[in-house]
């Protein structure tokens, strides 16, 4: 009798990573595996690596040793950003045996014939001008939220990002793929997808292989909206100049999409933003906030900010963390530039001491609490609706209102993957929100 082969999956790094984890799993299911958690015994071990993270390569040996000391036997194969970009140094590390890069990470069960532990990581890594084909994935995490890739690549060149390196061009999914992964999705039961890709405001690009675009992001937007059985649709993350009216005037007016938008803003200086080659200046980012909370004053809005640019001067800090105060946000993102390699910033003159970077990173954090702190209070004693996650953590079951507002109540498993109209009661010790229930709550969707 054959024994099911066993693997077991950690992913690093972003919604897409996940949602491709997830894809690649099931395609390791299909293929007669068995999926374990990563805590397990497993025979191959894979772990999705990221390459955002200043410490990604630490990381990554770290999450190595805990497969090697589960089962010293397993094989251990790498795939994802860090893999393309740094694939031989992956492969030194202790312990791995494949490396796969952007292209083969989607067919690594044809590189697993063998499964005898290697002496060397064996690689196999394209040009990353080669990663010029679309493949679509989607995640379900707790049952209750499902992370819906849409887009892939990125034809921008900020002077701090590898993600064009490790990802390759600017690529779309077929709208008509997009919309059957989000009814298969809807068929399992989940009620809220949230859209992944790394420039998803560039939808459209690629879409048939060509750079034109078939669709756009509003297209996609419009055609979601109609999917049946999707309670909720979120955003994930869009740049401001791809974030059109039109866009924001449909979220607010349409049946599934919540109020909840998360818009890169990376620095509040026009000067340093200009050093990274982004595509707006900071007027442009407070119009886009003016619009969305003129049509939705209860709107959600997440920023992402990195402190310690080259030749980010106490000036420029201030300007960002004055310009971030005095704006209508709800919570801060805040990353501490790291230098990487083949990124024209790595060799930027002026670089600011680390003891500085990490002094800006904590002043925005500490915002960034006060930014959450003051949106959750002028949610209170409003109405809303929460949908509960599936797990029991410390006693209480948690769940995030449409605009994001992050919510606790006593566990109950009847709760799980259900929606709930809610009225907001007080903010808890820990920061999240107390509620009660609508005396004339309409019956949760099962």
């Amino acid at each position: 009798m054959d024994i099911r082969k066993k693997v077991a999956f950690y992913t690093l790094g972003c919604k897409l990573n996940f949602s491709e984890t997830a894809t690649i799993a099931r395609n390791f299911e299909d293929e007669g595996f068995e999926r374990v958690s990563f805590e397990e015994n497993a025979d191959i071990y894979v772990i999705n690596t990221c390459s955002v993270t200043d410490n990604a390569d630490k990381k990554f040996k770290t999450i190595v040793r805990q497969a090697q000391n589960i089962n010293p036997n397993a094989f251990v194969a790498a795939i994802g950003c860090y893999a393309q970009l740094k694939p031989h140094e992956l492969a030194e590390t202790d312990g791995v045996d494949l490396v796969l890069g952007a292209t083969e990470k989607f067919k690594i069960t044809d590189y697993l014939n063998d499964l005898t532990k290697n002496d060397f990581g064996e690689v196999h890594s394209c040009e990353i001008e080669e990663a010029d084909f679309y493949v679509g994935s989607y995640s379900v995490g707790d049952r209750t939220r499902a992370f819906l890739k849409v887009q892939d690549g990125c034809d921008y060149k900020c002077t701090y990002c590898t993600i064009p390196l490790a990802r390759g061009i600017s690529r779309s999914d077929t709208l008509e793929n997009v919309l059957k992964n989000a009814k298969e999705i809807s068929d399992q039961g989940i009620k809220e997808i949230v859209l992944t890709g790394v420039n998803i405001g560039d939808y459209g690009k690629g879409e048939f292989g060509n750079k034109k675009h078939e669709h756009t992001f509003f297209d996609l937007v419009k055609a979601l909206d109609q999917v049946e059985g999707i309670e909720r649709l979120r955003i994930s993350s869009i740049e401001p100049n791809l974030l059109k009216d039109e866009t924001i005037e449909f979220v607010a007016s349409s049946r599934s999409f919540v109020p909840h938008f998360h818009i890169p803003l990376q620095s509040g200086s026009n000067e340093i933003l200009k050093k990274m080659r982004r595509r707006y200046l900071r007027e442009l980012y407070v119009e886009r906030v003016k619009k969305i909370k003129s049509l939705m004053p209860d709107a959600c809005i997440g920023v992402d900010v990195i402190v310690g640019f080259p030749g980010e001067t106490d000036e420029h800090f201030l300007e960002t963390y004055h310009f971030l105060n005095e704006l209508d946000i709800s919570y801060l993102h805040v990353f501490t530039y790291s230098e990487r390699d083949n990124t024209l910033a790595a060799s930027m003159n002026d670089a600011v001491p680390m003891k500085v970077r990490n002094k800006r990173s904590k002043m925005l954090r500490g915002l960034s609490v006060k930014k959450r702190r003051s949106f959750y209070e002028s949610q209170l004693g409003k109405t809303h609706t929460v949908l509960f996650e599936g797990e029991n953590k410390k006693g209480y079951i948690h769940g995030f209102t449409e605009n994001y507002v992050k919510v606790k109540t006593p566990w109950n498993p009847e709760l799980v993957n259900t929606l709930h109209h809610i009225q907001l009661s007080k903010i808890d010790t820990d920061g999240l929100v107390r509620f009660e229930f609508v005396a004339d709550n309409v019956p949760a969707v099962h």
